[in-house]
């Protein structure tokens, strides 16, 4: 395949800063596709799930909470999502609707519009309508005049476009969420106030944001705009930074029969690699302990004590375990391990970090038990927060058996499960939880040297997607998702909390849940 490639395809992958190799790697995922995961069991309470009492819980916050000012915290937040999906029916009613043609009502029936009819039901619960209102009775000198469905076409036509507020091109970060007496509230700023209640050390909070370049100035004009506020309010100072989804992540797309996709001058297309290429960005920082939440899943100030509450639960979980992890990965070093050792190093990593330890363990020589042990040490630790399932989307918690046969804790996305075998679509029946994308980690070893992230990612845990450009079909690539393959061969702990710290905003009509309201009527 590759004696095909041009000095001008070789070019480009230089520009990029992609390896012939990696190239390579990727067009033999497409020619043998990417096998769907070997599912053992769900990961339930009493196997693989833990839940947290009242008492351990306050004793964890305290331990956090005694730690906080001697480590170096960090907030790193997934932020390049595009409102345009947020607006989606929103869009196609802008697009489909005519007030001269019919009527608002009849469009709802035709189209079956059901969340337009709730948008509008909630349209002065929305934080962004009294700005709204306002502008058009400015530029439209009759507005109040007009009919109904004459006004909502406006409203939405303000709400998108260019010419008006231009939310549908905005990232999700940089959208007014919540409306509080003063100002409305952006998630980027939720975020803010968040990191000033638990990410903070010595009166600094910490943040990372992974955007998309063009957006880079909305959330910079957004944090100058509140930020002598947010810090008059929080007494915390704050240490803002950004990266993007590098080049050199993204994955060459291909035809229908696994030859490189190339446009109508020839060039090859290329695409991003999906939020597992976020493994390198996450890669480039550092800290002590990394809390890992999506840009949209946010609340208004009255609910944020729970959320708070249990960020500083599982971050006093992993500083614990973490103690202990270092402390029996030191005894390791030791020249003389007795074997009473190697037991409780063995159940510690069963009980406390979830590990499946291989069933040839007794047989190995004393030897090769401690490598093994130091094998397991080493790698980064993830305490992750699961959501009871109430039918909200998301990954699932399971216990997977890998290409080695070894079985581990795994976050899985239901497109990597065989739904074709009953087996498999019965183990993910009996799931009771999903993962929210609340995570708190660690990435350095019993040294304090930072691992290297990308050796801890499971490539056949990819996706392949089938896409159009220009009317013509094409295959691409997405990497390992971030909180899965990418993080496959991470120390994984799974503990419960409760469903109201998970408050996404997937579409513009989630901003009407009470966990969005400042107001409740």
């Amino acid at each position: 395949m590759m004696e095909t490639l041009t000095k001008t395809d070789k070019d480009l992958f230089a520009e990029k800063g992609i390896p012939a190799e990696t190239i390579e790697k990727q067009l033999e995922i497409f020619e043998e596709g990417i096998p769907f995961v070997n599912l053992v069991a769900p990961a339930t309470y009493e196997n693989g799930i833990h839940v947290i009492s009242e008492d351990n819980k306050g004793k964890y916050i305290e331990a956090y909470e005694d730690k906080m000012d001697e480590l170096s915290l960090l907030k790193f937040v997934p932020a390049s999502g595009a409102a345009s999906r947020m607006f989606k029916s929103v869009f196609k009613f802008f697009n489909e609707y005519d007030p001269q043609e019919e009527t608002f009502n009849s469009y709802v029936n035709r189209e079956k519009a059901f969340d337009m009819n709730t948008f509008f039901i909630g349209l002065e619960k929305f934080p962004f309508y009294k700005e709204i209102e306002e502008n058009l009775l400015e530029k439209i000198p009759n507005y109040e005049d007009l009919s109904d469905d004459y006004q909502k076409y406006h409203f939405v036509r303000e709400l998108l476009l260019e010419d008006g507020f231009n939310y549908g091109s905005y990232p999700k970060g940089a959208l007014p969420f919540h409306r509080y007496k003063t100002h409305p509230s952006t998630a980027f700023e939720e975020h803010l106030y968040e990191a000033a209640l638990y990410a903070t050390s010595n009166g600094l909070a910490k943040l990372h944001l992974t955007i998309s370049e063009e957006h880079r100035s909305k959330f910079e004009d957004e944090y100058e705009k509140v930020r002598e506020h947010v810090e008059s309010k929080t007494n915390v100072k704050f240490d803002i930074s950004f990266s993007y989804q590098k080049k050199s992540t993204d994955t060459i797309a291909v035809d229908m029969e696994n030859q490189p996709f190339r446009e109508d001058d020839g060039s090859i297309l290329f695409r991003p690699g999906g939020h597992g290429a976020l493994i390198e960005n996450l890669n480039d920082v550092e800290a002590d302990v990394i809390f890992i939440k999506n840009i949209d899943n946010v609340v208004v100030m009255r609910y944020k004590h729970t959320l708070v509450e249990y960020k500083k639960m599982l971050a006093g979980m992993l500083l614990k375990i973490q103690e202990k992890a270092y402390e029996y990965r030191r005894l390791l070093d030791e020249p003389l391990v007795y074997s009473n050792d190697i037991d409780m190093i063995k159940t510690f990593l069963e009980e406390k970090l979830s590990v499946a330890i291989t069933p040839h363990f007794k047989r190995y020589k004393e030897i090769y038990q401690i490598e093994y042990l130091k094998e397991i040490l080493d790698r980064p630790i993830r305490i992750c927060g699961m959501v009871k399932n109430e039918g909200e989307p998301g990954g699932g918690p399971f216990w997977v058996k890998g290409d080695d046969a070894q079985i581990s804790l795994q976050i899985i996305e239901s497109a990597q499960i065989d739904m074709a075998s009953k087996s498999q679509r019965n183990i993910l029946m009996k799931s009771t939880h999903f993962n929210p994308v609340d995570i708190v980690c660690s990435v350095k070893n019993y040294k304090g040297e930072k691992f290297d992230l990308t050796a801890f990612v499971d490539p056949k845990q990819g996706f392949i997607t089938n896409k159009t450009r220009e009317g013509k079909e094409l295959k691409a690539l997405e990497l390992p998702g971030l909180w899965n393959g990418a993080m496959a061969n991470w120390n994984t702990i799974f503990v419960e909390v409760p469903l109201s710290t998970f408050n996404p905003v997937k579409t513009v009509i989630d901003l009407l849940k009470p966990a969005h309201q400042v107001k409740l009527v």
